[in-house]
């Protein structure tokens, strides 16, 4: 299923898809929301569920979990390059130190790859990403955070 928001990603390749287990005719798949206040939560809910009753699964049941948090760690290699051909800077490695990032993040323009960007917004069009205008080419873009 594409994530709702950013069209070519799965919620797969974003890490979100944590479990699925299959008994019988009866699937449950356990998702991670990238966010706790997700405004798509009810979309890949209902995304998920119809993508396995079109496979035939007699009972879904999809559940939501908050733990382990998501992290940007999860999100596929092949889909960061996706992210960053359809203009989103795709997030730095998060780690896993559990410190607050004192530094700021690197960020490199997803048009021409330029390290020269300025932050002009912490918060983008949703709660994982920030608005950046590159310096070099004067392009505005996304960027994901990395958490």
């Amino acid at each position: 299923m594409p994530d709702p928001e950013i069209p070519v990603v799965s919620i797969t390749d974003m890490g979100m898809v944590r479990a699925v287990q299959v008994r019988g005719g009866a699937v449950e798949v356990t998702f991670t929301p990238t966010f706790s206040g997700c405004p798509a939560l009810h979309t890949i809910r209902a995304g998920i569920e119809e993508a396995v009753r079109g496979l035939g699964a007699a009972e879904v049941e999809v559940r939501s979990t908050l733990t382990p948090p998501w992290t940007t760690d999860w999100i596929a290699e092949d889909a960061r390059e996706r992210l960053r051909e359809y203009g989103i800077a795709p997030p730095a490695p998060a780690g896993d130190t559990g410190l607050i990032q004192l530094t700021p993040e690197t960020t490199r323009c997803p048009r021409c790859a330029s390290f020269d960007v300025r932050l002009t917004a912490s918060f983008g069009p949703t709660l994982c990403k920030r608005l950046y205008v590159c310096n070099a080419c004067q392009e505005p873009f996304e960027g994901f955070k990395s958490v």
